[in-house]
Order: structure tokens, then C-alpha cells, then sequence
């Protein structure tokens, strides 16, 4: 097999490495003016430079010395990093159009063939942007009719947590099949039992896809897709990990194809499927069923990722805090006391608010945003930036800003109250990020996160196992999740 000669191997990476450093060479008079940065090395570029676990670090410590729109170079492909509010919003609002676009990414590219809503560009993005948003705003977001679905979901989630009688539990797939729960409500209409084996399948296979794609060989794989294709590695088990998550969604599609009445949406899947019976040119130009696999496999793990896990980092901060967690029961207890929590209690709840704010910040769970890419040739403060050049905006840069927040490295729920303990915005808190681009299920995740927290909270006192030392480190991974750890739920009252 070829693969299996090690001499046929090792000659292919000395000629795709020649080939790769020539075609290096000719580029270099397409990046005149391009932003500053380190200078790259050969054929590897600024890798040596860059942690590349975790490389948002990296790169804001770069920018202080080079600027906050940083020119860099992971193996052959240049990018550009974006740091700081003011230079991100210049970007993404300022200069929406022109950095809308996704990058081009080999590794996705063979699971996800450019369609969907996060990865896709051009007309076919616009057209599933503009269908998610109104559908997802039909189906509930933001309305009573999904804060009710929340509701019956944290009263599920409490019985689990009450089950383990006080004693110690990782929390991490209870808190990710609540979650899942809402999103799943939205697209299949439906719920999962905790304990469900498919539901538990899916969910391993999401988490260990984050961890994948934060995996060095994985962004290696991007630059050099030749060469890393032949070699054992992470990027060889995504595609086998998302052609199961994709089968199961075509039995689903099968299914509710066979049941669909058009008079009778019951959620996003039957209007999908109802707009491709339409007859109009978009019907078959955007409404496949490729597209419907890769939309709702895409609105599945954002809606199940950041919120379980800015949930997790929730809990541990208040086990990590006990003085904060007793201030958010006391005010629980002033405004909403033994009743159900309701979304507008928010309204009187500055503290609680100033936490949940400051665990989205702290937490930091998308430090990079989703890349975006120039959708031509544009000039940016100054600096030239090819078509096609991968654009990253380092929201950890605007959450970690010292201009606006006084305690960066810390968890500090004051930083969202002002001097008379009303809850107080701040414009560098962006982990929706902004623009064209920015999450389309802010809105469901804001109520999420409200609701379950404060229901939790509500009904339990959480603490660390005896005797555990509480990390906040975060793991590795395309997110910040936290490390792994066990909580203890007391019961209240």
C-alpha cells in the first residue's frame, strides 16, 4: 500500500516541500503592504512562534509589539489577525462587507463541501442566514413560547441533579443534553432522554470534534493538505465522526419528508422541506438536501456547545466563588423567591445579570471567533490584504481589554455594575461576536443561560468535591471548555 512505504512517503514530503516553498516564492509580490508581523521561516512560517493549542495567547502577545492588525503565517498561508475593539468593529461593521466571507479550509471542506450556515460563503450563505433567522424567530426564539421549552427543561435538569443525592457527579453531558434539548425542540421537534444512547453518541462525537479541531495536526492539515493527508492524525477521524452525525439526520429528513404537511410546519426541518417544494429557483439552487444536512448539523453543535459549556464554567466559578454564588441566591431570593424563574426577572436582577455577563467573559469560550476572509482586495488601515486571506478577529482581545475592563484576568462580576450596583454594559463584551457574521442564536443562548442558571442556583448550593483544587485553566480544544471536574449539588431549603 502507499501508505505503508515509508520510502514513497518520505520522498513525497521532499518534493511537496519543494513545491510548497516555490509557490511560497511566488507569492510573496502578491502581499506588498501586507499588515506587520513576525518574520516567517520558510516553507513553516511563524509556527515556531505560535502555541499552537492555544495560539490566541501567541498572537495577542505579537500584536503589542507589531499592532492590533497583525500579519502572520501558519505554513504557507497568510493571515491576518485582527486585536482590540475598535480595530475588530472597523472590520466586521465598518467594513462588513468586504470581510464576510469564510476561508477556504481543506479539512472542512471534505466533511461540509461549503455548505450550511457557518462555513458557507456567497449567495447560498445569505439565502440560509435569512431562512435561519426568521425561522428560528418563528419557532420561539426570544418569545414565551421557547422560554416555556426552557423551563420544562430546568425542571428535567434538576431532577437529575437532585438524583445524586448531594454526592459528587461530572455535570458535563447532563448540562449538554439540557441544552441540546432546546435546539433539538427548534429543529426536530422533540426531546431526548438524559440517558438516550443516540443522544449520548451525538454529544461524544461534538465534544470530541472540538477537541479535534483544536489539535496542531489539524490547522497543519489546512496548510499543507497534501502532506498531512498522508500521515495518521486527527484530521483522518473528523470525517468518519461527521458522516455518522450526517446519517443520522438523513434518517430524520427521510422521516419527516414521508409526514411533512406544509399546512402544518412543526419546526425548521419542515420548513426547510416545504421551501424546496415551492418551484421557485431558489428551491433547488439553495434548498437541497446537502444544504439541510450541513444547516441543521451546524445549528446542532452551536447550539449545544458554548451554552453547555459557558453553563459548566458557570457552576465551577460559583464553587470556585461561594461569596458571589450566596449574592446571586440572595438576590434570587429577593426577586423571584420560590416562584419559576421568568425571563423579564432579569430586568430586576443586576447582579445576577453582571455574573452571567462575567462568566461569558471569563470563560472566553470562542477566543478567536470563527475565521472570516477578505471577499476581495481590500485596503485596511493602511494595509493591503488579498482576496481570500484568512481574517481572524481575537474577541479574547476585547473580553481581556484592560481599557475596559478593570481586572482582565480575573473574575470580577463588577465589571458590568456601575457605583450604585445597577447592571452597567460594556461595549468590549462581544462573545457573539459582531457584524455580518455574529451568532444567529444570540438570543435563544442569552435565555438559556438566564433561565438554567438562575433555576439552578435557585434550588441548589454547589460545591467542590473535598479536598478537589478547582482549575480555571481551560482545556485544550477548538473552544475554552473547562478541565474536567466534579461538583456536589446540596439541595436548598
Amino acid at each position: 500500500m502507499f501508505a505503508a512505504d515509508p520510502v514513497t512517503i518520505l520522498l513525497s514530503i521532499v518534493v511537496i516541500l519543494f513545491l510548497a516553498y516555490v509557490y511560497s516564492s511566488k507569492k510573496r509580490n502578491k502581499y506588498k503592504n501586507f499588515p506587520p508581523g513576525p518574520r516567517p521561516l520558510p516553507i513553516i512560517g511563524n509556527i515556531h512562534q505560535i502555541d499552537m493549542q492555544k495560539p490566541h495567547k501567541a498572537l495577542i502577545e505579537l500584536s503589542k509589539t507589531y499592532g492590533p492588525v497583525l500579519g502572520v503565517r501558519i505554513g504557507l498561508e497568510r493571515m491576518v489577525v485582527l486585536c482590540g475593539l475598535e480595530t475588530i468593529k472597523d472590520a466586521l461593521i465598518d467594513h462588513a462587507e468586504e470581510f464576510s466571507n469564510r476561508p477556504w479550509s481543506p479539512v472542512l471542506e471534505r466533511v461540509l463541501g461549503g455548505d450550511g450556515i457557518i462555513f458557507s460563503n456567497g449567495e447560498s450563505w445569505k439565502a440560509m442566514r435569512r431562512f435561519t433567522l426568521s425561522t428560528l424567530r418563528d419557532y420561539g426564539m426570544g418569545k414565551r413560547l421557547i422560554e416555556d421549552k426552557i423551563t420544562e427543561e430546568a425542571e428535567c435538569l434538576m431532577e437529575i441533579f437532585r438524583s445524586h443525592g448531594g454526592k459528587p457527579f461530572d455535570n458535563r453531558t447532563i448540562l449538554t443534553t439540557a441544552v441540546t434539548n432546546i435546539i433539538v425542540a427548534i429543529l426536530l421537534s422533540r426531546r431526548f432522554e438524559y440517558e438516550d444512547p443516540t443522544l449520548k453518541k451525538l454529544i461524544a462525537i461534538v465534544n470530541e470534534n472540538v477537541r479535534l479541531l483544536g489539535e496542531p495536526m489539524v490547522a497543519l492539515y489546512n496548510s499543507y493538505p497534501l502532506l498531512i493527508g498522508l500521515l495518521p492524525g486527527p484530521h483522518r477521524k473528523l470525517p468518519g465522526n461527521i458522516a455518522h452525525m450526517q446519517n443520522f439526520l438523513r434518517e430524520t429528513f427521510a422521516k419527516q419528508r414521508q409526514e411533512l404537511d406544509v399546512n402544518d410546519q412543526r419546526n425548521l426541518i419542515d420548513s426547510f422541506l416545504a421551501k424546496q417544494q415551492e418551484g421557485k429557483p431558489e428551491s433547488s439552487q439553495y434548498f437541497h438536501d446537502d444544504n439541510l444536512i450541513a444547516l441543521v448539523g451546524n445549528l446542532f453543535v452551536a447550539g449545544m456547545e458554548t451554552t453547555a459549556t459557558t453553563l459548566r464554567w458557570g457552576l465551577l466559578l460559583m464553587m470556585k466563588y461561594p461569596d458571589i454564588q450566596k449574592k446571586v441566591q440572595n438576590e434570587i431570593e429577593r426577586v423571584i423567591g420560590t416562584a419559576q424563574p421568568k425571563y423579564e426577572h432579569r430586568k430586576e436582577m443586576p447582579y445576577t445579570e453582571a455574573v452571567i455577563h462575567e462568566i461569558q467573559r471569563f470563560g472566553d469560550i470562542v477566543p478567536g471567533a470563527l475565521p472570516h476572509a477578505a471577499s476581495k482586495d481590500v485596503t485596511f488601515r493602511g494595509y493591503f490584504i488579498p482576496k481570500g486571506t484568512a481574517v481572524i478577529p481575537l474577541i479574547s482581545s476585547s473580553l481581556r481589554d484592560e481599557a475596559y475592563f478593570e481586572k482582565p484576568l480575573e473574575f470580577y462580576p463588577e465589571h458590568f455594575l456601575d457605583n450604585k450596583e445597577s447592571f452597567k454594559k460594556n461595549e468590549s463584551f462581544i462573545p457573539f461576536s459582531i457584524g455580518k457574521r455574529s451568532c444567529a442564536g444570540e438570543t435563544l443562548a442569552k435565555m438559556e443561560l438566564f433561565l438554567f442558571f438562575t433555576t439552578l442556583l435557585q434550588n441548589f448550593t454547589f460545591q467542590a468535591t473535598p479536598g478537589a483544587l478547582l482549575d480555571l485553566n481551560p482545556s485544550l480544544g477548538a473552544t475554552n471548555a473547562p478541565l474536567p471536574y466534579e461538583m456536589c449539588a446540596i439541595p436548598r431549603g
